[in-house]
């Protein structure tokens, strides 16, 4: 059941449930409609936004946690931290056992990098550099890591309002089919959509919907944060060799399931389970044309259909971080927008690819 600690920090919650599409083919010797008989399936979808907020607990999963999990499909892993013993580039050696495993995240003075590869318990390489080069001893921060899974859960998502004789609704058994990730908005920014199981409200509720005997009061709030993150602070980092962009200007990251739920089957009014088809893990980006290596690179790339790797890391401070790592993906050719007093390139449906669930990683740090 859930807590007053599992509030999260919405933009907008948008539920919708209405009778499948269906007609009558009878003869009825009139024009009229004579109605739908009662129980058609019905069908509902939703779509929720939250903003990055505080991650105050980091032994727990942040608030909109559950969301992350159900889009990804992966089992949360949090990561306590550990001691720096030498940095060499890339290459970060501990003084213990790190327990870490390729695409996990590590934070150190504001910044998130994710593990590129792992050399022994102790030495792991890291996706770019850190910009604060950490020194013997230095500690890097918790993260909790949100993997790439074959099958994904759901969830139940509640929402309540003021005052209480009002309508109250539960989104139950919500599927995640779309993620979006914004960057550089007015804040950092997350929404979520999907279909889901069924639409509970108080005023029609009955004993056993949703799987509940009684509709479940609102939790009162326990140490809600209400910080929230500025939409302009992060980092970007692309290409075959790793390069910090300081000129991308809006970003968009998509991860799409191409979910069906199971419906159809005879004698059941709910879906029973979630179909998930092929990912679909995306990136539109725009930035500005430099006369520059790295930016040369990323047109190149373009060009050749080469892979590389992106990050993204929205915050800047300690315990508001969250990183999107994409090892392997492919930008398309730029489109050239010069109706602007400064040459702006727009990559558009950049794909990620991947071996096996490792074509994005999500954490928090």
């Amino acid at each position: 059941m859930i807590t007053g600690a599992d509030r999260i920090p919405a933009l907008k919650l948008k539920a919708k449930q209405v009778p499948e599409q269906t007609g009558r083919k009878d003869k009825t010797g009139t024009r009229t409609f004579v109605g739908m008989p009662n129980g058609i399936r019905e069908i509902t979808t939703f779509g929720v936004d939250t903003l990055l907020t505080d991650w105050s607990d980091m032994t727990m999963p942040p608030p909109y946690g559950p969301l992350f999990q159900c889009a990804m499909g992966g089992t949360p892993v949090i990561w306590a931290g550990g001691t720096v013993s030498s940095v060499s580039g890339t290459q970060i050696v501990f003084t213990s056992p790190h327990g870490l495993s390729p695409g996990q995240a590590v934070t150190f003075s504001g910044e998130m990098r994710f593990v590129s590869a792992i050399q022994d318990t102790l030495t792991l390489y890291i996706n770019a550099v850190f910009n604060n080069i950490p020194v013997l001893g230095s500690t890097m921060g918790p993260t909790i890591n949100y993997p790439l899974a074959e099958c994904l859960p759901s969830a139940s998502i509640f929402d309540y309002w003021d005052p209480a004789t009002a309508v109250q609704r539960i989104i139950e058994g919500a599927a995640l089919d779309k993620m979006q990730i914004k960057v550089n908005g007015d804040f950092q920014e997350f929404d979520f959509s999907g279909p889901a199981r069924d639409l509970v409200d108080s005023a029609s509720f009955t004993s056993g919907q949703g799987g509940l005997t009684s509709y479940p009061a609102e939790p009162a709030a326990v140490n809600f944060d209400y910080t929230i993150v500025p939409g302009h602070l992060g980092e970007v980092w692309m290409g075959v060799t790793p390069a910090q962009f300081c000129t991308v200007t809006a970003a968009e990251l998509t991860l799409e399931n191409n979910i069906d739920l199971r419906v159809k089957e005879f004698g059941s009014d709910y879906a029973q389970c979630i179909a998930a088809s092929e990912r679909v893990v995306t990136l539109n980006f725009t930035l500005f044309e430099l006369p520059d290596a790295q930016t040369a690179g990323l047109y190149q790339a373009a060009r050749q259909r080469s892979p590389i790797s992106v990050m993204l890391q929205l915050g800047e401070t300690a315990g508001q971080l969250c990183g999107a790592y994409m090892p392997a993906m492919v930008p398309s050719v730029p489109k050239f927008d010069d109706s602007e007093t400064r040459l702006q390139w727009k990559f558009q449906n950049d794909r990620a690819q991947g071996t096996m669930n490792d074509e994005l990683y999500i954490a928090f740090g």
